[in-house]
């Protein structure tokens, strides 16, 4: 009976294996795109664009960019210029040059004594000779090609330069500072403060209109008053501000239109977006359709496109970079391949066919990846807020939380969108959605209370009686009628803690303080009994329904944790420093950062094989499971001769039990669980392997008791073994 049931077995089995290649450490996605995109260069056919992951290169109109910062040790790039076949990248740690397109960087910071550049500006005088001016908290000049740098005056923060003839064949160029415009008539030997007409002296951004009779209007964007114009070398200034939708103007350029005058952009702060004049700032009106961001724009581009037309990029605030072809009636996203940006949640979705849908949340909105983060696709059709902070699945819907618009419902893979707030509503805290937590068919959202759903979002109501005035929740948990909720003080004085609610968050009674009322939890999870709540001050665990807290730190050096994800009953934690790993229930933590670059970690999800980190700039990474909970490596005198898979330890158990085999050489492994019927129930490897003894763990504890079978295939070697839960 056994034997006839085992080869049924067998036979069945053979469809259910897919194998994965195996990576040697966290590889980052190549995306979703996007990011804070704060300056530009061109260099022939060449766009550069500047961002807080290094420098990335177009050659195709912005259609494709490259990432180019090899020998960038600073990769927060504010400022870019090109001189000849030379550019010039200004970020926090001083200046570095590359004379190849970006292929390679040196830092050129001789004399530089404040390291942080935030601008460039290049003047040419009758002679030829180039001089380079470099703002931050202060002006620097370098007349040799930025071989060495000449402190000037410290002026108070740097943002903009602007360079325009004085009207009588000389120079003047502008520093646009936190106190103010000044101007240097003198190549930057002295400066003077022209700020006469300005109400507002923080200067965030300049342009320059030169006029047919050898003179220039200059243009000054303030934090906070709009922009303002100048006629007479800024000796005085007019405010120019009708239509312009928000005071504070990041970004200004100046663009030929195709009559032969000019264009002017602004680029504003607090969802302003782009604002175009057409009469030199007299008036504005609003030209942002199709530009998808938070309507932060930081940064312009005036480029020909090679058809005799011009094209103008924008620079945003976790949007990237957007193209318009049109003199901003209409925008696009070209982001494809910068991968700078915050992830902060994911969601999986059965495709139907066998594979997986995997989602991505950012400032940038939605991304969808059918190939696991190999190529990404921005899906935001109806959001009309991309900042987007959670995602969930319930059966064949997603479900996305923003940050101010509420909850969006997507029943087609994200192709389009419907906001679904009917009473999604709480005094103070507005409709950031932080979290959405799926039970059966309800969903929660987190904004700052809880709310309930269970119709799909088409209405909610909320659910938070007992929770302490001011306790802002950020998280929720569910343990089968058990909901818990992480809270944070909030702005009325409320207190950090959990909360517990026994019948579906009609009621709920305070589970305890961690350590003080000012200790908030961002990050919740439960793993069989125990209970764990991340903070600030690190993880913590309670094995009583958080009636009472131990601290659970061991080997934890990053101690604010944003995310928690389970598989089996292995523990990752996503925090400021990284991801780490407990394979004991919380007694004790391990780093698993190989090769994660960016260990700011918001978010982690296990998708099949792989643990997938969102990270809090360079965008979501992946590494297989199977290198940090099964893999244990010998020395290559100590390889096995054959493969062999073992029986295994203890057996019969209740719940976990061991499996140990060895690969005398590298191999394609899979290693299944499958039950009498010889149905796939879990899968503890999936992908390549080098040659070593090997040990994975089974967790049983949700599956009955009773005989199961383990199958490995390792190359052509097949072996399969019987093991039983008892319960």
């Amino acid at each position: 009976m056994h034997k006839t049931c085992l080869t049924i077995f067998l036979v069945i089995a053979l469809s259910f294996f897919s194998l994965e290649r195996s990576q040697a450490q966290w590889v980052q996605t190549k995306g979703p795109y996007g990011g804070i995109v704060s300056c530009f260069a061109l260099s022939g056919t060449n766009l550069f664009t500047g961002t807080e992951a290094g420098v990335f290169l177009s050659t195709d109109n912005g259609s494709h960019w490259t990432a180019v910062d090899s020998g960038l040790t600073n990769t927060n790039v504010s400022a870019l210029t090109v001189i000849g076949t030379n550019l010039f990248a200004g970020t926090d740690g001083g200046i570095f040059l590359s004379a190849n397109n970006g292929t390679s960087w040196t830092a050129v910071n001789s004399g530089l004594t404040w390291p942080t550049v935030w601008s460039f500006a290049v003047t040419l005088n009758a002679s030829g000779d180039t001089t380079i001016f470099a703002g931050g908290a202060g002006v620097f000049r370098s007349i040799n090609n930025g071989m060495s740098w000449i402190a000037g005056p410290r002026l108070p923060g740097v943002h903009a330069f602007a360079v325009s003839p004085d009207g009588a064949a000389g120079t003047n160029v502008y520093a646009g500072t936190a106190g103010g415009v000044f101007l240097s008539s003198d190549n930057g030997t002295s400066w003077d403060t022209v700020n006469t007409g300005l109400t507002n002296t923080y200067i965030l951004s300049l342009a320059v209109s030169p006029n047919s009779s050898g003179g220039a209007k200059i243009f000054a964007g303030t934090s906070g008053a709009g922009v303002f114009s100048s006629t007479d070398n800024g000796t005085s200034w007019t405010a120019i501000n009708t239509g312009l939708g928000s005071p504070y103007v990041t970004a200004l350029a100046v663009s030929p239109n195709p009559a032969g005058g000019t264009y002017l952009f602004a680029g504003t702060q607090a969802r302003g977006g782009v604002f175009l004049s057409t009469d030199d700032g007299a008036t504005w009106l609003p030209a942002d359709s199709g530009l998808t961001t938070r309507g932060d724009v930081y940064s312009f581009a005036i480029c020909p496109n090679g058809s005799g037309n011009t094209n103008i990029y924008a620079g945003t605030y976790g949007g990237g970079v957007f193209l318009s072809t049109d003199y901003g009636t209409s925008w696009k996203a070209v982001n494809t391949g910068i991968t700078e940006t915050s992830v902060t949640a994911f969601a999986i979705l059965p495709n139907g066919e066998g594979s997986t849908k995997l989602f991505a949340s950012s400032g940038a909105g939605v991304f969808l990846s059918n190939d696991n983060g190999t190529t990404w696709t921005g899906v935001n059709s109806g959001i009309t807020n991309p900042d987007v902070l959670s995602l969930a699945v319930l059966g064949t819907n997603l479900f996305a939380g923003t940050n101010g618009d509420g909850v969006y419902l997507s029943t087609n893979n994200g192709a389009t969108w419907t906001g679904i707030n009917s009473g999604l509503t709480k005094p103070f805290y507005s409709t950031d959605v932080s979290a959405l937590v799926i039970r059966d068919t309800e969903i929660f959202a987190v904004t700052g209370g809880v709310f309930r759903s269970i119709n799909n979002g088409a209405s909610w109501t909320e659910i938070d009686s007992g929770i302490a005035n001011g306790s802002d929740i950020t998280s929720l948990t569910v343990s089968g009628t058990n909901l818990f909720a992480g809270a944070y003080p909030g702005p009325l004085h409320g207190r950090g803690g959990v909360y517990l609610s026994t019948n579906n968050g009609t009621s709920w009674t305070d589970s305890g303080i961690i350590i003080s009322p000012d200790v908030g939890v961002f990050a919740l999870a439960v793993s069989g009994t125990n209970l764990f709540a991340g903070t600030a001050e690190g993880i913590f665990l309670s094995t009583n329904n958080g009636t009472n807290w131990i601290q659970a730190n061991t080997g934890l050096t990053g101690r604010t944790i944003h995310a928690f994800a389970l598989s089996d009953n292995n523990l990752f934690a996503g925090t400021d420093e990284g991801v780490y790993l407990s394979t004991n229930n919380g007694t004790s933590w391990t780093a698993v950062n190989n090769g994660l670059t960016n260990t700011s970690v918001i978010a982690v999800k296990v998708n099949g094989p792989y643990l997938l980190a969102g990270t809090s700039g360079e965008g979501a990474w992946k590494r297989p499971l199977l290198e940090m909970v099964t893999a244990v490596h010998l020395p290559s005198n100590e390889l096995p001769a054959t493969y062999v898979l073992s029986q295994n330890y203890p057996n019969p158990f209740n719940p976990t039990t061991t499996i140990s085999f060895s690969l005398p050489a590298r191999s394609i492994v899979s290693l299944k669980i499958f039950d009498i019927l010889g149905r796939e129930v879990s899968t503890i490897v999936s992908g390549e392997l080098q040659a070593g003894n090997y040990k994975g763990q089974w967790n049983a504890i949700n599956k009955s008791s009773g005989v199961y079978f383990y199958r490995l295939t390792a190359g052509n070697f097949v072996d399969t073994k019987k093991l039983m839960v008892i319960k």
